[in-house]
């Protein structure tokens, strides 16, 4: 398989796994070691503000921390796109990566951020397996993507913009008995 850095993973309908269920990943770093990524469409009740105070200058007043996935939800990872970057961060795509420090006097210049509470990872060979069962539907990220006014939306927006019958997946009720 492809290394799948800077892709997404949008969750197949059949995806009942409660952790990712609907979810829109970004995959941040992906290896034969396995993969790591975050989940975009999942926003707290909690601001950054409330979960982690020193973070909070990076992001708007009122944003919300996301729950980036089940892994170390304790640990916040911050999203970043840049106006240049640098060897502080890791490019994920175009120009927005993660930031590897903060507080610092490098300190890049930043036009926006969000901030993750935990991450979602898989072992050698994990994802890859997930992706050939169909669980996994993979499709190009953009930095809009990533910073989304909607993540609610996320899951369906991206299946649209993938066209045809992703287009009539995107449509699929939360609750398919509902239909």
């Amino acid at each position: 398989m492809e290394n799948l850095m800077g892709s997404l993973l949008i969750a197949s309908g059949s995806l009942m796994d409660p952790n990712f269920r609907r979810t829109v990943v970004v995959i941040t770093e992906h290896s034969d070691q396995g993969a790591v990524g975050l989940i975009l469409n999942r926003p707290a009740p909690v601001t950054v503000a409330e979960a982690t105070p020193e973070l909070a200058p990076l992001v708007e007043p009122g944003s919300p921390i996301y729950v980036g996935g089940p892994v170390q939800q304790e640990a916040a990872i911050v999203l970043a796109d840049f106006e240049t970057f640098n060897q502080d961060g890791r490019v994920v795509v175009g120009s927005v990566g993660l930031l590897s420090s903060y507080g610092t006097e490098s300190d890049p210049a930043i036009k926006r951020a969000r901030v993750f509470a935990g991450y979602a990872g898989w072992g050698p060979g994990q994802l890859e397996s997930e992706a050939d069962e169909d669980a996994w539907i993979i499709e190009d990220a953009f930095p809009d993507d990533i910073f989304t006014e909607e993540p609610n939306k996320l899951w369906s927006a991206v299946l649209a913009r993938k066209g045809g019958s992703y287009r009539l997946l995107s449509l699929m009720p939360e609750d398919p008995s509902n239909n």
